[in-house]
């Protein structure tokens, strides 16, 4: 699920960045949703809304480490939520990746390019998209207890020997251990 979620938000990123470089770079705007969406293409050296865009090299580091941290927990997986959610923050780390190690200025500095502009929000991309998922669905996850390697815990079966809440364990009874004499009071008198 982990990678078929990566290969799958991958592809669309990378297959949208070409088809709107090969056909909507230097061209104006074009509106989808009156002005409120609209298909720019621009070039992003920063971070995700082009955040400190002087730093790229230092966010290739990070996408390369959360890559890295992705693929080694993948084997620990059994949530197929957990999973979903690793394969989101995956494509989006190696879709923006893929932008800075082969993308101008050259490698490890290369522009991201970026093309859905929201009206009075940021431009960005399918990847940002996939990563800002990703992190809500972590949280959401995160909240409810999940773990990577199991269920949640609200959705664990109770144990099974536990009396149901408000009634004791049925008591079992005793087994005698010799042969019962009936209780006179009186305390058994030697033999003859």
């Amino acid at each position: 699920m982990l990678w078929l979620t990566a290969l799958v938000g991958l592809i669309a990123d990378q297959v949208s960045k070409v088809l709107v470089v090969a056909t909507r770079e230097g061209e104006p705007p074009m509106h989808v949703v009156g002005r409120v969406l609209t298909i720019h293409v621009s070039r992003n050296s920063g971070a995700a809304f082009s955040f400190a865009p002087t730093l790229t090299i230092v966010f290739t580091g990070i996408a390369v480490a959360v890559v890295v941290m992705i693929a080694r927990q993948a084997a620990r997986l059994t949530s197929s939520a957990w999973a979903v959610a690793l394969g989101l923050l995956l494509a989006g780390a190696v879709g923006n990746l893929t932008d800075r190690l082969f993308r101008a200025p050259g490698v490890g500095r290369g522009a991201v390019v970026d093309f859905i502009a929201l009206r009075h929000f940021a431009t960005f991309n399918v990847a940002d998209s996939c990563l800002t998922c990703g992190v809500i669905l972590v949280v959401l996850l995160s909240m409810r207890g999940a773990r990577l390697g199991d269920e949640p815990e609200a959705t664990r079966p109770a144990a099974a020997a536990a009396p149901p809440a408000g009634r004791a364990a049925p008591a079992t009874p005793a087994t005698p251990s010799g042969p019962t004499q009936p209780d006179t009071g009186d305390a058994p008198s030697p033999p003859g």
